[in-house]
Protein backbone atom coordinates (compact mmCIF):
# COMPACT_ATOMS: atom_id res chain seq x y z
CA UNK A 1 0.00 0.00 0.00
CA UNK A 2 1.14 3.52 -0.74
CA UNK A 3 -0.35 6.91 0.19
CA UNK A 4 0.01 9.64 -2.41
CA UNK A 5 -0.77 13.22 -1.40
CA UNK A 6 -2.00 15.65 -4.05
CA UNK A 7 -2.99 19.27 -3.54
CA UNK A 8 -3.05 20.55 -7.14
CA UNK A 9 -4.47 19.33 -10.44
CA UNK A 10 -1.95 17.04 -12.08
CA UNK A 11 -1.32 14.07 -14.36
CA UNK A 12 0.00 11.09 -12.43
CA UNK A 13 1.21 7.67 -13.46
CA UNK A 14 0.81 4.67 -11.13
CA UNK A 15 2.94 1.58 -11.74
CA UNK A 16 2.93 -1.96 -10.40
CA UNK A 17 6.25 -3.71 -10.84
CA UNK A 18 6.64 -7.43 -10.24
CA UNK A 19 9.23 -8.19 -7.54
CA UNK A 20 12.07 -10.59 -8.45
CA UNK A 21 10.83 -13.17 -5.95
CA UNK A 22 7.70 -13.52 -8.13
CA UNK A 23 9.63 -13.86 -11.40
CA UNK A 24 8.55 -17.50 -11.64
CA UNK A 25 4.96 -16.40 -12.21
CA UNK A 26 3.98 -16.57 -15.88
CA UNK A 27 0.92 -15.66 -17.97
CA UNK A 28 -0.34 -13.19 -15.44
CA UNK A 29 -3.73 -11.55 -15.76
CA UNK A 30 -3.38 -7.92 -14.72
CA UNK A 31 -6.36 -5.83 -13.61
CA UNK A 32 -6.48 -2.21 -12.46
CA UNK A 33 -9.52 -1.03 -10.53
CA UNK A 34 -10.77 2.20 -9.00
CA UNK A 35 -13.51 1.07 -6.65
CA UNK A 36 -15.58 -1.28 -8.82
CA UNK A 37 -14.55 0.40 -12.06
CA UNK A 38 -11.98 -1.43 -14.20
CA UNK A 39 -9.30 0.73 -15.80
CA UNK A 40 -7.20 -0.15 -18.83
CA UNK A 41 -3.44 -0.28 -18.22
CA UNK A 42 -0.32 0.41 -20.24
CA UNK A 43 2.20 -2.46 -20.32
CA UNK A 44 5.48 -0.54 -20.21
CA UNK A 45 7.83 -3.47 -19.67
CA UNK A 46 7.61 -7.21 -19.26
CA UNK A 47 7.11 -7.00 -15.48
CA UNK A 48 5.58 -3.56 -15.01
CA UNK A 49 2.02 -2.31 -15.60
CA UNK A 50 0.92 1.32 -15.37
CA UNK A 51 -2.08 3.59 -15.59
CA UNK A 52 -2.07 7.32 -16.28
CA UNK A 53 -4.59 9.55 -14.52
CA UNK A 54 -5.61 13.14 -15.11
CA UNK A 55 -6.63 14.49 -11.70
CA UNK A 56 -8.56 17.75 -12.06
CA UNK A 57 -10.71 17.61 -8.91
CA UNK A 58 -11.46 15.37 -5.93
CA UNK A 59 -13.83 13.17 -7.96
CA UNK A 60 -10.84 11.09 -9.12
CA UNK A 61 -9.26 10.69 -5.69
CA UNK A 62 -9.54 7.43 -3.78
CA UNK A 63 -7.96 3.97 -3.86
CA UNK A 64 -6.56 2.39 -7.04
CA UNK A 65 -5.67 -1.29 -6.97
CA UNK A 66 -3.67 -3.44 -9.35
CA UNK A 67 -4.16 -7.22 -9.10
CA UNK A 68 -1.92 -9.83 -10.72
CA UNK A 69 -3.43 -13.30 -11.07
CA UNK A 70 -1.59 -16.47 -11.95
CA UNK A 71 -0.83 -19.48 -9.77
CA UNK A 72 -0.86 -16.89 -7.00
CA UNK A 73 -2.72 -13.62 -6.62
CA UNK A 74 -0.82 -10.53 -5.55
CA UNK A 75 -1.58 -6.84 -5.71
CA UNK A 76 -0.90 -3.30 -4.61
CA UNK A 77 -3.06 -0.35 -3.57
CA UNK A 78 -2.45 3.37 -4.11
CA UNK A 79 -4.41 5.83 -1.98
CA UNK A 80 -4.75 9.26 -3.65
CA UNK A 81 -5.69 11.89 -1.07
CA UNK A 82 -5.56 15.59 -0.27
CA UNK A 83 -3.01 16.68 2.40
CA UNK A 84 -3.81 15.71 5.97
CA UNK A 85 -4.07 18.40 8.63
CA UNK A 86 -2.04 18.18 11.80
CA UNK A 87 -3.66 19.14 15.10
CA UNK A 88 -2.98 18.23 18.71
CA UNK A 89 -3.83 14.59 19.42
CA UNK A 90 -4.21 14.97 23.18
CA UNK A 91 -7.06 17.13 24.54
CA UNK A 92 -6.18 20.73 25.37
CA UNK A 93 -6.95 21.29 29.06
CA UNK A 94 -7.75 24.71 30.50
CA UNK A 95 -9.83 26.29 33.27
CA UNK A 96 -12.92 28.45 33.41
CA UNK A 97 -12.11 32.12 32.82
CA UNK A 98 -8.80 31.33 31.07
CA UNK A 99 -7.93 31.65 27.36
CA UNK A 100 -7.23 28.63 25.12
CA UNK A 101 -5.45 28.61 21.76
CA UNK A 102 -6.16 25.78 19.28
CA UNK A 103 -3.59 25.29 16.50
CA UNK A 104 -3.79 23.46 13.15
CA UNK A 105 -0.92 23.02 10.68
CA UNK A 106 -0.37 21.96 7.10
CA UNK A 107 3.45 21.84 7.10
CA UNK A 108 4.12 20.57 3.56
CA UNK A 109 1.26 22.07 1.55
CA UNK A 110 -0.23 25.58 1.60
CA UNK A 111 -4.05 25.70 1.79
CA UNK A 112 -6.09 28.20 -0.20
CA UNK A 113 -8.13 29.01 2.91
CA UNK A 114 -8.79 27.91 6.50
CA UNK A 115 -12.16 27.53 8.26
CA UNK A 116 -12.87 26.73 11.92
CA UNK A 117 -15.94 24.85 13.19
CA UNK A 118 -17.35 24.08 16.61
CA UNK A 119 -19.49 21.01 17.27
CA UNK A 120 -22.99 21.59 18.60
CA UNK A 121 -24.54 18.15 19.04
CA UNK A 122 -24.35 16.54 15.60
CA UNK A 123 -24.07 19.90 13.81
CA UNK A 124 -20.89 21.79 12.94
CA UNK A 125 -21.14 25.57 13.20
CA UNK A 126 -18.62 27.73 11.33
CA UNK A 127 -16.70 30.17 13.50
CA UNK A 128 -16.09 33.54 11.84
CA UNK A 129 -15.79 37.22 12.69
CA UNK A 130 -19.56 37.59 12.99
CA UNK A 131 -19.86 34.77 15.55
CA UNK A 132 -19.11 36.33 18.94
CA UNK A 133 -16.13 38.43 17.89
CA UNK A 134 -15.28 39.12 21.53
CA UNK A 135 -15.15 35.35 22.20
CA UNK A 136 -13.32 33.90 19.19
CA UNK A 137 -10.23 35.29 17.45
CA UNK A 138 -8.83 33.57 14.34
CA UNK A 139 -5.27 34.41 13.30
CA UNK A 140 -2.41 32.99 11.22
CA UNK A 141 1.33 33.31 11.69
CA UNK A 142 1.70 31.91 8.14
CA UNK A 143 -0.48 30.51 5.38
CA UNK A 144 0.31 26.99 6.65
CA UNK A 145 -0.77 27.58 10.27
CA UNK A 146 -4.05 28.77 11.77
CA UNK A 147 -4.90 29.70 15.38
CA UNK A 148 -8.26 29.84 17.12
CA UNK A 149 -8.18 31.77 20.38
CA UNK A 150 -11.14 31.28 22.74
CA UNK A 151 -11.34 33.81 25.56
CA UNK A 152 -13.11 33.74 28.93
CA UNK A 153 -13.63 29.97 28.85
CA UNK A 154 -16.84 28.49 30.23
CA UNK A 155 -18.12 24.93 30.61
CA UNK A 156 -20.11 25.43 27.39
CA UNK A 157 -16.81 25.76 25.47
CA UNK A 158 -15.86 22.18 26.39
CA UNK A 159 -16.06 19.93 23.32
CA UNK A 160 -14.75 19.14 19.84
CA UNK A 161 -13.44 21.71 17.34
CA UNK A 162 -12.50 21.25 13.67
CA UNK A 163 -10.15 23.14 11.40
CA UNK A 164 -10.72 22.74 7.67
CA UNK A 165 -8.10 23.47 5.02
CA UNK A 166 -9.24 24.04 1.44
CA UNK A 167 -6.93 22.86 -1.35
CA UNK A 168 -7.39 22.94 -5.11
CA UNK A 169 -8.39 19.25 -5.12
CA UNK A 170 -10.60 19.26 -2.05
CA UNK A 171 -10.84 19.87 1.68
CA UNK A 172 -9.19 18.24 4.66
CA UNK A 173 -10.16 18.46 8.34
CA UNK A 174 -8.27 18.30 11.61
CA UNK A 175 -9.94 17.44 14.93
CA UNK A 176 -9.10 19.01 18.30
CA UNK A 177 -10.64 18.48 21.74
CA UNK A 178 -10.89 21.18 24.39
CA UNK A 179 -11.46 20.23 28.01
CA UNK A 180 -12.62 23.07 30.27
CA UNK A 181 -12.26 22.34 33.98
CA UNK A 182 -13.99 24.07 36.87
CA UNK A 183 -11.80 26.21 39.15
CA UNK A 184 -12.79 23.82 41.93
CA UNK A 185 -10.84 20.97 40.30
CA UNK A 186 -7.33 22.04 41.44
CA UNK A 187 -8.77 22.81 44.92
CA UNK A 188 -10.23 19.33 45.41
CA UNK A 189 -7.02 17.72 46.78
CA UNK A 190 -6.58 20.64 49.19
CA UNK A 191 -10.22 20.45 50.28
CA UNK A 192 -9.92 16.70 50.80
CA UNK A 193 -6.86 17.17 53.03
CA UNK A 194 -8.59 20.01 54.87
CA UNK A 195 -11.64 17.78 55.48
CA UNK A 196 -9.41 15.03 56.86
CA UNK A 197 -7.67 17.51 59.20
CA UNK A 198 -11.02 18.86 60.42
CA UNK A 199 -12.29 15.32 61.10
CA UNK A 200 -9.06 14.40 62.91
CA UNK A 201 -9.13 17.56 65.07
CA UNK A 202 -12.79 16.92 65.90
CA UNK A 203 -12.04 13.34 66.95
CA UNK A 204 -9.13 14.52 69.16
CA UNK A 205 -11.31 17.22 70.73
CA UNK A 206 -14.14 14.76 71.44
CA UNK A 207 -11.71 12.22 72.86
CA UNK A 208 -10.16 14.81 75.21
CA UNK A 209 -13.61 16.01 76.28
CA UNK A 210 -14.65 12.41 76.95
CA UNK A 211 -11.43 11.70 78.90
CA UNK A 212 -11.90 14.75 81.12
CA UNK A 213 -15.54 13.84 81.73
CA UNK A 214 -14.50 10.30 82.68
CA UNK A 215 -11.88 11.61 85.15
CA UNK A 216 -14.45 13.82 86.85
Amino acid sequence: EKNITLNNATIIELSCKLDKKYSHLKNLQVTWKWGNETIGHINKTENSWSIRLKILDNSKLGSYRCTLKGKEEIGAVFHLQVPKIGGKEKPIVSYEGDTAVLICKSPDYTPIAWTWYMTNGSEQIAINDSLMADKYVISSISANVTHLKITNLAQEDDGVYWCEAAFELGKSKGKLKLKVLSLMVPLKPFLAILAEVVILVTIIFLYEAYSKKKEK
